[in-house]
């Protein structure tokens, strides 16, 4: 078996889903085959990319390849691109309807494994604090690391989450889109070509 129907077959997490206030069974969003050109580590699916089975297939992946500068075709082209969240799965939902974190199990047993799988990647976009954490060890905040994100670039960029909560994050650092994106898209043409 191959590791990506290794992942997808994993149940891990189903008693502690299924005590959610969703509770729902696993399923695995496995997003990536050979050797990618650019990398993007996320978080963890949401409940539409739960029930679709397809990464970032909602208002968050519409804002993300905004940013990048690319296109359905491009940004679902498994062969040069991979998705790879700390949890390939849909965590649940609290009692107050908010999103819970990535299971630490996730990372932990599948993490290490698919990036020996992936290899050296030209590009990695690390898309929130929980990808921040795993990839550089960092415990700073989304800001602080993705403020100095010229300490990072060109392999690497740290980014917000493209979700729609952080649009206030967004109008506070407006060089965000004025600095990083413009230079994050030349890297992201420069990896695809």
């Amino acid at each position: 078996m191959n590791l990506q129907n290794e992942i997808a077959a994993c149940r891990l997490c189903a008693a502690r889903f299924a005590v959610t206030a969703t509770a729902h069974a696993p399923r695995p969003v496995v997003w990536f085959d050979g050797p990618p050109r650019i990398l993007i580590a996320g978080q963890a699916p949401g409940m539409r990319v739960h029930l679709a089975g397809k990464p970032f297939c909602d208002r968050s992946g519409d804002r993300l390849r905004e940013w990048l500068g690319l296109d359905s075709g491009a940004f679902y082209d498994r062969s040069r691109v991979a998705i790879v969240p700390m949890a390939f799965c849909f965590p649940g939902y609290d009692a107050q309807g908010a999103d819970l974190p990535p299971p630490q199990i996730c990372g932990a047993t599948w993490h290490s494994r698919v990036m020996t799988a992936l290899g050296d990647v030209p590009l990695t976009l690390l898309v929130g604090g929980h990808a921040h954490r795993w990839h550089l060890g960092s415990r700073r905040s989304v800001t602080a690391t993705v403020t100095d994100w010229r300490d990072l670039a060109p392999r690497v960029y740290p980014l917000p989450h493209p979700s729609w909560r952080n649009t206030a994050w967004l109008r506070k650092n407006p060089w965000f889109e004025a600095e990083l994106l413009p230079d994050l898209r030349l890297q992201v043409k420069e990896a695809l070509r």
